[in-house]
């Protein structure tokens, strides 16, 4: 899934953009939910201070796993592909619908959108009950298990374009637009754009408050 990602990335960046895929080397083999979430924050931390010298980070898991965290690490921009889609999703729709992978991540989307303001943009979050890791395998019931509730997003939730709600659907975002004729978007390569955009503006993180760079003291012990 990390070699899928690292593919939908390059395919939106621009020309002379390089881009690094990384799977943290502990944690869970897939995040789903809040348990997942938070074994999977020390791996995601390890990899920023790895690669200190990044234009911009992605975090390329659809609950915007350990953003915050992330931006306190960083200096440099870091970008969820959660909220990324989100705000890319309200410039082009009144009203747009997220369909993830299980039922269990439906709270902790929601929950995001409150925290970015853009509640009230979202129809509706639906659930297509596909783990995680099923999306490798790119089996038809999988796939027609997402396409069902992009319909009924579309005629139940009058939602007007479609947010994928995890990175392992990031390489069927353009087929599911031709075939449902809305925007559907991967968060992925949203999120890449606006990574390309703040790191082209020479913007950084704020390190005034919120964000601060974190105090010098263990973290780890025994």
């Amino acid at each position: 899934m990390t070699e899928k990602i690292g593919r939908a990335a390059r395919a939106a960046a621009s020309p002379g953009t390089e881009i690094v895929a990384r799977n943290p080397a502990t944690g869970p083999d897939s995040i789903e939910g809040y348990f997942d979430e938070a074994f999977s924050v020390p791996g995601l931390l390890r990899e920023i201070a790895a690669d200190p010298g990044a234009d911009a980070y992605v975090i390329a898991c659809f609950d915007d796993t350990g953003l915050e965290a992330a931006r306190c690490a960083a200096a440099a921009p870091v970008i969820g592909i959660g909220e990324a889609a989100f705000h890319m999703a309200s410039l082009l729709a009144h009203k747009f619908g997220v369909v993830t992978t299980l039922p269990r991540s439906i709270p902790a989307i929601e929950n995001n959108l409150v925290r970015y303001g853009l509640s009230s943009r979202c129809a509706r979050v639906r659930a297509a009950d596909i783990p995680v890791l099923a999306l490798e395998r790119g089996e038809p019931a999988t796939l027609a298990r997402l396409e069902a509730e992009i319909f009924r997003s579309i005629e139940q939730d009058d939602a007007e374009a479609i947010v994928l709600g995890c990175a392992g659907m990031a390489d069927l975002a353009g087929s599911l637009a031709e075939r449902f004729g809305l925007p559907v978007l991967d968060g992925v390569a949203c999120a890449v754009k606006l990574a390309e955009g703040l790191a082209g503006l020479g913007l950084r993180t704020s390190k005034l408050r919120a964000y601060a760079t974190p105090a010098a003291k263990a973290y780890m012990r025994g």
